[in-house]
């Protein structure tokens, strides 16, 4: 009924919380669980922004299974707040960087966390992605972009 979310630590020299992140299998009854109906999308933004998280991980969980690469999914947090929703990792070390936003709009900002990230993890940063509610591919550098979550699916 759960998912637990390890941790991503690169360097073990680093100050990072290692605490795994935990996530209920099913997003249909986590909604249940907290009482969230559809009209709280407005009024309630951070459990809105909770459920996207949750469903985002069920979706990357399912099409890692069936994936052709070896692909293991981590959490980042650093001791200094520093937080990435999801890193992807490949077999051979490379990463992606993956945020997930309730919000129709994206800018630069959004984008922080993934930044420090990818200054982090050097040449094995391959590419950072939020998720967001709009509907447009938007590409914010050579390597971050701003994707649909229908591209899940």
């Amino acid at each position: 009924m759960i998912h637990l979310v390890p941790a991503w630590s690169g360097n073990l020299s680093k100050r990072l919380i290692k605490t795994p992140k935990l996530y209920l299998n099913d997003t249909g009854l986590l909604s249940y669980l907290i009482g969230f109906e559809a009209d709280k999308i407005l009024s309630d933004p951070l459990s809105w922004g909770k459920l996207l998280e949750n469903f985002v991980l069920m979706e990357l969980v399912k099409q890692a299974s069936w994936s052709k690469l070896d692909l293991s999914l981590y959490h980042f947090r650093s001791a200094s707040g520093q937080e990435v929703d999801f890193i992807i990792e490949k077999s051979d070390g490379r990463l992606v960087a993956v945020e997930v936003k309730a919000t129709t709009r994206i800018t630069a900002a959004d984008f922080t966390h993934i930044r420090a990230f990818a200054d982090d993890s050097g040449k094995k940063f391959l590419r950072g992605i939020v998720f967001y509610t709009g509907k447009e591919i938007i590409p914010f550098a050579k390597n971050l972009f701003a994707l649909p979550l229908g591209m899940l699916w």
